[in-house]
């Protein structure tokens, strides 16, 4: 192996490497934020919403 092989084929690999988690992670972003408005359409809210006034647990 050439050492121009080894180099452009590691900045290659990490290119690719590092696409595939960006998109994992808008995908997976995606499905979540899908799956809470699902959940949210339910009527199960978040912890973290406020509750309108006069309405209780």
């Amino acid at each position: 192996m050439t050492h121009p092989f080894y180099v452009y084929g590691s900045y290659g690999f990490a290119a690719i490497m590092i696409l595939a988690i960006i998109a994992w992670t808008w995908i997976d972003g995606r499905l979540r934020r899908r799956e809470l408005a699902e959940l949210e359409a339910s009527g199960i809210r978040r912890r973290s919403q406020r509750m309108p006034e006069g309405e209780t647990k």
